[in-house]
């Protein structure tokens, strides 16, 4: 998967914060759409409407759920981007140009050829996450080897046509994380979360230290 435009994504002061402003989210996802054309060929066509509606949702959904992201920020910002791109793929605010293909053979290519929206919401979540995640820690997460493999996509849009919260689960895949396939949008059920709830349980729960004890 190309992930040029994180670069540039990179730059923007604060991008997590500026992503959740509309004007913010709806100039990258424009940019994130022109590399991918760059790169492969194939034009799209958005629908603002539609993009607007997936913005809004998506602020509603991750605003209600922040509270998680005291537990354990990095994974958080990777639901977060599951949930947008759940709701791109349910919106649908792009579609390929009239008359525009595929040209090159980039290693992508045929991914692309085969579901051109699918691979631009998808690439753009991923960039969004790489550029963050440089951000806030210093380093990018690495793509998993299925992020690249045509029969996984296969699955991938399969399945996100009957349940586009499955997207959720892929996303985590093609970062190398551990999927909810059950109920991918539940952020309780993530293993990073379920792990940050047991260990605060497991301290609030531990002996504490009295006077007695110590001496």
């Amino acid at each position: 998967m190309d992930l040029d435009f994180k670069n540039e994504l990179a730059v923007m002061p604060d991008l997590r914060h500026r992503l959740r402003q509309l004007r913010w989210f709806r100039a990258t996802f424009r940019g994130n759409a022109r590399a991918v054309t760059a790169h492969y060929g194939v034009a799209f066509e958005i629908d603002e409407e539609k993009l607007t509606r997936v913005f809004l949702d998506w602020v509603e959904m991750i605003d209600a759920r922040k509270d998680f992201a005291r537990l354990d920020r990095a994974d958080f910002i990777v639901y977060a981007a599951g949930l947008a791109l759940k709701e791109m793929i349910r919106r649908a605010p792009a579609s390929v140009s009239p008359g525009s293909t595929v040209t090159g053979s980039a290693a992508s290519s045929e991914i692309v050829r085969f579901w051109p929206e699918g691979f631009l919401y998808t690439n753009y979540c991923v960039c969004a996450i790489a550029a963050i995640f440089e951000q806030e820690f210093g380093q990018t997460p690495l793509l998993d080897r299925c992020a690249d493999d045509l029969r996984t996509w296969w699955s991938y849009r399969e399945n996100t046509r009957e349940m586009p919260a499955s997207a959720v689960a892929f996303l985590d895949r093609f970062l190398g994380g551990e999927p909810n396939w059950v109920a991918p949008d539940l952020v309780e059920g993530r293993l990073a979360m379920r792990r940050a709830i047991e260990a605060g349980s497991a301290a609030l729960q531990s002996p504490r230290a009295t006077p007695d004890s110590i001496a």
